[in-house]
């Protein structure tokens, strides 16, 4: 176990599964390319062969990874192509404050508790903080997992090779921390995190949120979209006490430290648009297709 200040030297990053990592890069490679040709309607040998690999390898890996074969997320960009997730956002953000839940998408989502550290707790930098951190695969390339005394404190993404400067994105946020690196550690929030089988009110995961004040009122929105699916930046800025707020909300929103379990990737242009991701917009999408293959039907 390493201890370091971010301006320290740090261990060597871990490696994962290159099957697994592997296997990632092929479904973003076909994701990415179904987003781009979705109007001339590529065939699943126009993709295998985009992957360089057999139709039967890229039907399963697909299938397999997102829980919905190739031709089915190619119908779902086609008929919906982001702007179907609009539809009645600013209502879906109406209902969840006056009940306080998220709706029946939350059924399917994560369970999160949430608490915010104080104004002052953030200004100081971290000063005190001991975060533990650790790469893990995951669904959507290597996941950064940083966890605070009280809960989950960052979730950030990284493709091979970028580890080290995703580390430092993430640590920059609160520089006066102590960073441990701990994988075996965090190891346990990771499965948490990705597998589907362990999300239950019984056993929620704790949220702590590192931010100033207006941030953190946007990051508590996002955790009312419903799974499945979207809203707009104007529709947060409403629900934040703001309305003309849609760019503070679009910069609180690309700094969110908790990606994916606080799901910024569901917030996308008025005009449909999947606009900006701090991540990158295939993993983005990719984040939207995994969430639609498990909220269908």
């Amino acid at each position: 176990m390493l201890a370091a200040h971010p301006d320290s030297p740090l261990a060597p990053l871990p490696v994962a599964d290159p099957a697994r990592l592997d296997d990632y890069d092929r479904v973003r490679r076909a994701i990415a390319f179904i987003s781009q040709h979705w109007q001339r309607q590529p065939s699943l040998e126009e993709i295998a062969d985009h992957l360089g690999l057999s139709v039967s390898h890229v039907h399963h890996l697909f299938r397999r990874w997102a829980g919905i074969t190739p031709k089915a997320f190619l119908q779902a960009v086609t008929m919906d192509r982001a702007r179907g997730l609009l539809r009645d956002s600013a209502s879906i953000l109406d209902a969840a404050y006056e009940l306080g839940l998220s709706g029946p998408g939350r059924l399917h989502d994560l369970f999160v508790t949430h608490e915010a550290m104080t104004p002052g707790d953030y200004k100081a930098g971290g000063a005190g903080l001991t975060i533990r951190w650790g790469f893990h695969p995951s669904p959507f390339g290597l996941a950064l997992v940083m966890l605070a005394p009280l809960g989950l404190a960052g979730l950030a993404f990284a493709d091979p090779g970028e580890e080290a400067a995703v580390l430092a994105d993430m640590t920059r946020r609160w520089p006066k921390a102590l960073y441990v690196e701990d994988r075996p550690g965090t190891a346990a929030e990771a499965a948490h995190i990705f597998d589907p089988a362990q999300w239950s009110a019984e056993r929620p995961l704790h949220v702590v949120m590192i931010g100033t004040d207006f941030e953190v009122r946007v990051w508590r929105a996002l955790l009312r979209i419903p799974m499945g699916r979207a809203t707009t930046y104007s529709d947060i800025a409403g629900h934040v006490g703001n309305p003309r707020a849609s760019r503070a909300v679009g910069a609180a929103v690309g700094r969110n430290p908790i990606s994916f379990v606080v799901p910024c990737h569901r917030v996308i242009g008025r005009s449909g648009a999947l606009t900006g991701y701090h991540w990158g917009l295939t993993r983005k999408q990719a984040m939207l297709g995994w969430e639609g293959g498990r909220t269908a039907g």
